[in-house]
């Protein structure tokens, strides 16, 4: 691992400067002249990202797409979910959306004009195999060839999701979609339809989004969960089992796209891991953070399985009679070799070493404490930069690629009498987080890319539509796009490689 000398003008590029600003402040030092005559700094600028690194933003289909009954496509679970009186506020559904399906050439039109080379997006299974088995459907396959289409003519790299959480309604009436193996297998006969009928065009696959949100917080014991298929069980083992039956799907997933790839193609797992940062960056307090990282159930469930092929140190012990059931060669299935990892990263939480059984301990937020437009997402840009080092840290991974599948924040966001959207809050929010993922280029941390969350103002899940994530307003009622100061702000940084 490198890590950078620090230089005056090192340590004023850590704190933010540009480097014209630096060149200023150096102007009659030696270091300032020997630098300059050179053409070159001695370091990179922190706030800067290398030439290749890419830039891009993300969507997911149901909550951009809408024509939810259009050319075949079948209800998915949250269609359903979105139906039920008080599961998703206002009464909102996905069934317009942003009207993605008909005006993606528009929105296509708005990545150019940001400047992104790259689209993370998601593929509705539901759209594909209306049944979540059996026939293909055609139409479903060709509006994504005009997609991926659209996005190579204007130079860009399309990245495909396979699941973000619309599994079909039909499989869920079959079996329960997540809580039966089944899903694993229909699953893997998905991706096989896809990637043998777009893998001419899309090389980049990305099988699994965020398998924390549609298992713990689509299946619980007691409550209805916040998402859907909003299965209420009998006790925790049956959500295990879920979390199971997902990593299982992923697995075989990752099988099926490289044997159905006509073309060499790379594969990736997206996570929201659980992500715990020193609160003083002492090596005590930075071995609690590793501990926790291991230790802590959603990673030790998740994260560690998936890129170890084993359940997190003394996971399954802790869960005792809750653990999930683990067929033979599972485990070997799920620990599939990754050519990248995903990680959508938000928030996080701080720890310190302490003197208990674990050896850390998660410090509380205050109520004072700053957040972003939604009660989760506290501010903590540290959490970018602590999130790509314990990969490689505590799970042993230092050489697997990264990079940042979703970084963004809800805004209480505003169009002026004239007009504008002045999102300063999630400028500042972007500005804080991109420096942390500068840090952990500086330091020779392998993170690859970083996409923005989201392009467009969307259907933001049980939120409906009252939560705005998009650097592009979107009126809904007449589906009018207004890009906001954020996607300037983001436009810049782009065009000039660094932090601004």
């Amino acid at each position: 691992m490198t890590h950078p000398s620090f230089t005056r003008r090192g340590f004023l590029g850590s704190l933010g400067f540009g480097s014209l600003a630096l060149d200023s402040l150096a102007a009659g030092s030696g270091e300032g002249a020997s630098a300059t005559s050179a053409g070159t700094a001695l370091r990179p600028n922190v706030s800067d990202f290398p030439p290749d690194f890419q830039w891009g933003v993300a969507t997911s289909a149901f909550q951009i797409e809408g024509a939810a009954s259009d050319d075949g496509r079948k209800p998915s679970v949250w269609d359903t979910f979105s139906r039920v009186d008080g599961r998703v506020k206002g009464g909102d559904t996905g069934d317009v959306a942003c009207d993605h399906y008909r005006r993606f050439a528009g929105d296509v039109k708005l990545m150019a004009d940001l400047g992104v080379k790259h689209y993370r997006f998601s593929i509705s299974w539901p759209r594909i195999v209306p049944d979540g088995r059996g026939a293909v459907n055609d139409k479903g396959i060709d509006f994504y060839k005009r997609l991926v289409d659209t996005l190579r003519d204007h130079g860009i790299r399309p990245h495909a999701t396979l699941f973000h959480w619309d599994s079909p309604q039909a499989l869920e009436d079959r079996y329960g979609s997540w809580r039966s193996r089944e899903m694993a297998k229909d699953f893997a006969d998905y991706c096989s339809a896809v990637v043998s009928r777009l893998g001419d065009r899309i090389t980049d696959w990305m099988t699994i989004n965020e398998i924390f949100c549609f298992t713990y917080m689509g299946y619980g014991v007691g409550g209805t969960p916040q998402h859907a298929p909003g299965t209420v069980v009998k006790r925790k083992k049956e959500v295990q089992q879920t979390v199971h039956h997902a990593l299982l799907a992923h697995g075989l997933g990752c099988q099926a796209i490289r044997a159905a790839s006509p073309v060499p193609c790379k594969v990736a797992l997206v996570v929201n891991c659980d992500t715990y940062v020193p609160v003083i960056e002492t090596p005590g307090n930075i071995a609690a953070a590793k501990k926790a990282f291991l230790a802590e159930e959603h990673n030790g469930t998740v994260l560690v399985p998936a890129l170890t092929g084993e359940y997190g140190p003394g996971v399954l012990e802790t869960l005792g009679s809750e653990a999930p059931e683990i067929a033979a060669r599972d485990m070997e299935i799920i620990g599939q070799p990754l050519d990248v990892l995903g990680i959508n990263l938000y928030t996080g939480q701080y720890t310190r070493a302490a003197e208990n059984s674990r050896g850390y301990e998660i410090l509380g937020m205050p109520e004072s404490y700053p957040k972003m437009q939604m009660p989760w997402l506290n501010l903590v840009p540290e959490s970018m930069y602590w999130a790509i080092r314990l990969i490689g840290e505590a799970i042993g991974k230092k050489d697997l690629p990264l990079v940042i599948s979703e970084n963004g924040c809800a805004s209480d966001d505003q169009v002026s009498s004239g007009g504008e959207v002045v999102d300063l809050d999630r400028v500042l929010y972007l500005r804080s987080y991109l420096r942390q993922a500068s840090r952990a280029v500086a330091e020779g941390y392998p993170l690859k890319g970083y996409f923005q969350w989201s392009l467009l103002d969307n259907f933001e899940w049980s939120y409906g539509y009252a939560r705005r994530f998009g650097m592009v307003h979107v009126d809904f009622a007449t589906q009018k796009r207004t890009p906001k100061q954020s996607f300037e702000w983001y436009r810049q940084v782009i065009r000039e490689g660094r932090v601004l």
